[in-house]
């Protein structure tokens, strides 16, 4: 299954190191954060598993819920959890999805047989809180993801539903936005009464909203 952008993301009921998971009631209201991992001792996912963990405060004040997938046993998870305190100095605070029947990695497409058949592929999902695909990301084994990227776009999301802007390159928390195209500059002028920078007709620059100078 792929799973495409602005879809439901697909309902599960799975164990995990928390008990068991059903989903969409987990979530809730919140924005979720869904990440897999190929399996448990792995060691570029035990650094990530800590670096989540640690950041998990800012995904609480994002009103983002977090939580992982391995294709290994809720017993495993646990012995997993003691190796990321001991060489991480952090200690697991999120649930761990384990998904040994590969119920979820099949629903999700995480599993790529020309990678391996066996296990799945470091994906991410961002979801909104109705539920839908909002970004997603598959990197390889090698490759540690960037937590920090990952609440830069939501940050983006979040901002950009709320206002009629998109973010431009490199953009960060409090920079500069852009007005979206499809926003006439009469609406815009109501919505930006402190006025922009036209670049191009489609290039207005603009303070972003609710920044504090």
């Amino acid at each position: 299954m792929s799973i495409q952008l602005g879809t439901v993301a697909p309902d599960f009921t799975q164990a995990s190191n928390e008990g068991e998971i059903h989903f969409h009631d987990w979530l809730g209201s919140s924005w979720g954060v869904l990440f897999s991992h190929p399996k448990d001792f792995t060691p570029v996912c035990t650094t990530e598993l800590a670096e989540a963990s640690r950041l998990k405060p800012e995904f609480d004040k994002r009103n983002v819920k977090i939580i992982g997938l391995s294709v290994d046993t809720t017993e495993n998870h646990g012995k997993w959890a003691e190796d990321i305190e001991e060489t991480q100095g952090q200690k697991l605070n999120f649930p761990v999805l384990s998904d040994a029947d590969r119920t979820v990695s099949s629903l999700y497409g995480m599993i790529h047989p020309e990678a391996d058949p066996t296990v799945t592929v470091r994906a991410v999902y961002i979801i909104d809180a109705n539920k839908k695909v909002r970004l997603t990301l598959t990197y390889p084994p090698s490759t540690g993801r960037n937590f920090a990227e990952i609440l830069r776009v939501i940050d983006s999301l979040q901002l950009t539903d709320q206002h009629k802007v998109a973010t431009p390159v490199n953009w960060q928390n409090g920079d500069d936005v852009i007005i979206v195209p499809s926003l006439s500059d009469a609406d815009a002028k109501a919505r930006f009464p402190e006025g922009w920078k036209t670049l191009k007709p489609y290039l207005r620059v603009v303070k972003q909203p609710g920044k504090t100078a």
